[in-house]
């Protein structure tokens, strides 16, 4: 608490200004992007691998809620986008490293009037197909097994991308090892059309090279399960949340049951489109070294963004058009910022501006609102402003940053020592560090991470403040949603692949399967059984 406090004192003299945004994930969090969802960044993700030490995972997920079933095109990503990962490898809140990614749409089969089609080995026209069309002629394409060549002939809407690696101004242009395009994975249309959809899924798991000993790195872009989880519909009913006490914070009993959702999962059942790209470290720190969690060199800031080209040219039939500079749509560092902490009047400002003028956004952080109503709702103590208790999570400070570790400019980074070693799967804590978790969340971020929980009881409930505010209710703030509605995989790309249009629907609160189970296609990843995250058998409860 010392040296959190000590952090603090270095970075108040640097304060006294407008609005940042450090809290949420952002699924429509702000005017500009509820109107332009393609460039929504609904979450960021950042932590060492766990299975590659050596190698940090960035997860950035965007356009939300895609309903499964909403076809006949899908969710293509925005060919007029660029999506970008920054990172800062030397504490000034300035991109040192980026990564830019690029999409392109191939109509493949003009004449198909649904995206993406097939059936076992094909269909032909029957014995009594009326002319033109003969006995016989194929109709139907096979089943979709392929994102190339043979199975992949029902695949008529495709969309390759590109991913560039830009460092000290120089650009690398990161390609497929084995020379082939870099493909990005459709939705899950279901089990007709896409019979064994995760291994179609893995198949766009690539592996990059590119000049200046650029390699192992590996790619992902395509639908997905949307990982986060929250009871939304309770959050902004004016805080009406159903769970544990009756004050917006769990019972002891829900709060030691990481597995345990109490209260509907709003998420669940819904996809998004993600970008995951995992990195050696070595490409990532200013000196191309991996470090130790005690050395400074090891810990980065990342975030991500969306930008659209100033000019974009549609005249059917010929192809898309976009060129020009680039303008900012929206960024992305920490969870939750934007949405809970930023005011309405200031997010599309906040979106296009850079982390290193988020000093501007400073009294958004000091006295946050979203604190205000808690304590005016439920009449819990929060700290009293200035909140100096929440500038190590917009500045580089313990306990993220070891000793030493220039503050920075505030800023609004996801902060990541990389030096500290992924948590096995048995010891994780869905509250991160504040729960003893070195790994977890505000050091970077896992898809299993309560940032929800979190924030509340950092942000809202100060239990960093001080033993005054690291009592119950404070410290036992949440919604009562503790886990997603579908694991994580323990590998690269870690997502959970794309929920079928066919054979999933969204679980209504108090149907007998529980809160949020999914029934997904038949094949390995996707039929894992069903999590006991939901509650067991019993159904989740809503008033």
């Amino acid at each position: 608490m010392s040296k959190l406090k000590s952090a603090v004192g270095l970075a108040l003299s640097l304060l006294i200004a407008m609005p940042p945004g450090a809290f949420a994930s952002s699924h429509r969090e702000a005017p500009i992007t509820a109107l332009d969802h393609t460039a929504d960044i609904t979450d960021f993700y950042a932590f060492v691998s766990y299975d590659h030490p050596d190698r940090v995972t960035f997860i950035l997920n965007v356009d939300p809620f895609l309903q499964p079933s909403n076809g006949p095109n899908y969710f293509p990503f925005d060919p007029s986008l660029v999506y970008q990962i920054k990172v800062d490898n030397n504490w000034d809140a300035r991109e040192d490293v980026t990564f830019q990614f690029r999409f392109k749409t191939h109509i493949l089969d003009a004449g198909l009037p649904v995206g993406y089609a097939g059936a076992g080995n094909g269909i032909s026209a029957p014995a009594n197909s009326p002319s033109p069309v003969a006995p016989g002629t194929p109709i139907v394409p096979p089943a979709i097994t392929s994102l190339t060549g043979e199975g992949a002939a029902g695949l008529s809407l495709q969309q390759t991308f590109t991913v560039d690696m830009i460092k000290h101004d120089r650009h690398t242009e990161l390609t497929n090892t084995t020379g082939s395009p870099l493909i990005a994975v459709p939705s899950n249309v279901g089990p007709r059309t896409m019979p064994d959809y995760d291994a179609l899924a893995a198949q766009g798991i690539y592996n990059l090279q590119g000049r200046d000993g650029a390699s192992d790195i590996r790619v992902f872009a395509g639908t997905v399960a949307d990982p986060f989880f929250i009871d939304l519909g309770a959050t902004f009913d004016s805080l009406n949340y159903r769970a544990g006490t009756g004050v917006e914070a769990l019972t002891a009993a829900q709060d030691a049951n990481d597995q345990l959702n109490s209260a509907p999962d709003s998420v669940a059942g819904f996809n998004v489109n993600t970008i995951a790209i995992e990195v050696p470290i070595r490409l990532l720190t200013s000196d191309g070294e991996i470090h130790a969690a005690t050395d400074p060199k090891g810990t980065i800031g990342a975030w991500a963004t969306t930008s659209r080209t100033e000019v974009t040219i549609r005249r059917s039939p010929s192809p898309m058009q976009n060129f020009g500079r680039l303008a900012q749509v929206q960024r992305f560092g920490n969870p939750l910022i934007n949405e809970l902490i930023i005011g309405t009047g200031s997010k599309d400002f906040w979106s296009m501006s850079e982390p290193v003028n988020d000093t501007q956004f400073a009294s958004f952080d000091l006295d946050p609102l979203i604190a205000r109503v808690f304590n005016t709702v439920y009449g819990f103590k929060i700290p009293t402003p200035p909140r100096t208790d929440l500038l190590p999570l917009v500045t580089y400070a313990a306990p993220i940053a070891p000793k030493g570790t220039p503050a920075g400019p505030i800023a609004d980074l996801m902060r990541l020592n990389t030096g500290v070693p992924p948590t096995p799967m048995a010891q994780r804590k869905r509250l991160g560090l504040i729960a003893g978790d070195a790994a977890g969340f505000p050091n970077g971020r896992r898809l299993t991470d309560d940032v929800v929980d979190i924030v509340e009881r950092v942000g809202i409930g100060g239990i960093l403040s001080g033993p005054t505010f690291d009592v119950a209710p404070n410290n036992l703030l949440g919604d009562g949603v503790n886990a997603p509605d579908v694991p994580p995989q323990e590998t690269f790309p870690y997502v959970h692949y794309a929920y079928s249009g066919r054979n999933s629907r969204h679980i209504s609160p108090g149907d007998p399967t529980g809160c949020g189970n999914q029934p997904t296609s038949s094949s390995s990843q996707n039929s894992d059984a069903a999590p006991a995250n939901q509650g067991g058998s019993a159904p989740c409860p809503v008033d």
